[in-house]
């Protein structure tokens, strides 16, 4: 195995020291996503879990208290005006990002957006806006983008491990039995295969290779009409990438998680599941397919040595939210309005994919 810590990446550089003293942070909404962020805290040097504000006062007391936070809101205004809170982190869902970011700007308050950062590329470029004219802190929360794994694989592209990079692909499937009340089936909470997976493989893809570009898309609708699974092709500077996303069953749930990469010398493999990104595997020569993402054979090989193969490991004890709590914590404590890893326009950027993407018509539809 190699130490990921002796290759440091230079995007990641000026987040690696976060600045002694405590950061409170305040956390706007009690679901899961925010559990995990407020889980994650744990492992970023001088965070303070400050406040949580949720529409219910008991919600809001029971999260509190599960997870260490000082105090807890219902009342929005009151909680932005905490001076306590040096960052807001919203949780809430996604119809509900660009007013709430709206608001935390207006008060002050930097901000970390949950991804996708708003429904719309429009309204991320409201929040953009707010943010710079007003002088304060706003990102999407696209914590992939922001772990060891991920920013090693952008270093070695960079340095050009693997020479000219010719083509990529990604698959992000996750089994959800459709339920009409669900927010990822419904199109009034923001729901959709592409909203919820597909701003990760394409967000990757642009933070690796370049601005995304549409080329061809096709989708299959759910009955209450939201994107159930996609497939998309889109071109990232001069890098092709073919992209899978979808709520559907599958026969290896392992094997639809994973961003391999495919250049003149080398290939590079973010390992399933890459969305958590624990480890990398690089090939030293060209292949011409995707390498092996998972069942039987696959873990059996990786225990025999392969000449011209090597494994970068990033295994860590947090879900990987961390990461991108630290940056923003360093970013504010420079301040920055935003981070040169994760740029509202680039997040506009994703956005305007999907949305066009969206604009075709549904090819057909599941049950």
């Amino acid at each position: 195995m190699t130490d990921p810590k002796t290759t440091p990446d230079a995007l990641a550089t000026d987040d690696a020291h976060v600045d002694a003293g405590a950061f409170g942070w305040g956390v706007w909404s009690t679901g899961e996503i925010a559990t995990q962020f407020a889980r994650d805290l744990a492992h970023v040097p001088g965070a303070a879990r400050v406040a949580v504000c949720s529409r219910s006062a008991e919600t809001a007391e029971a999260f509190a208290s599960a997870h260490g936070f000082a105090t807890h809101y219902v009342d929005a205004d009151a909680f932005l005006a905490d001076p306590a809170i040096d960052a807001v982190y919203i949780a809430s869902p996604h119809p509900l990002h660009c007013e709430q970011a709206l608001a935390a700007i207006d008060a002050g308050k930097p901000v970390l957006i949950e991804k996708p950062i708003a429904m719309t590329a429009e309204q991320a470029r409201r929040i953009g806006d707010a943010a710079s004219e007003a002088g304060v802190f706003a990102m999407e929360a696209l914590w992939t983008r922001f772990l060891p794994a991920v920013q090693r694989a952008r270093a070695m592209i960079g340095e050009g491990r693997f020479g000219t990079i010719e083509r990529a692909e990604a698959s992000l499937v996750f089994h959800r039995p459709f339920d009409a009340e669900h927010r990822l089936f419904s199109k009034a909470l923001g729901g959709g295969a592409l909203l919820d997976l597909g701003v990760y493989p394409i967000s990757t893809a642009a933070f690796l290779f370049g601005t995304p570009v549409l080329e061809k898309a096709s989708w299959l609708a759910a009955p209450t009409e939201v994107d159930i699974e996609a497939e998309l092709s889109i071109r990232c500077g001069d890098v092709p990438v073919d992209l899978r996303v979808g709520f559907v069953e599958r026969a290896d749930q392992v094997a639809d998680n994973h961003f391999v990469a495919f250049g003149t010398k080398g290939a590079l493999r973010i390992d399933p599941p890459f969305l958590t990104g624990q480890s990398l595997t690089v090939w030293d020569r060209s292949l011409d397919t995707a390498p092996a993402s998972g069942g039987w054979a696959e873990r059996i090989a990786r225990r025999l040595p392969v000449p011209g193969r090597e494994k970068f490991d990033f295994s860590r004890p947090s879900q990987g939210l961390n990461f991108e709590a630290a940056a923003v914590q360093s970013a504010v404590r420079r301040g920055e309005t935003g981070h040169p890893a994760m740029p509202i326009c680039e997040s506009a950027a994703v956005l305007s994919i999907i949305e066009q993407a969206l604009a075709v018509p549904p090819s057909g539809a599941r049950q």
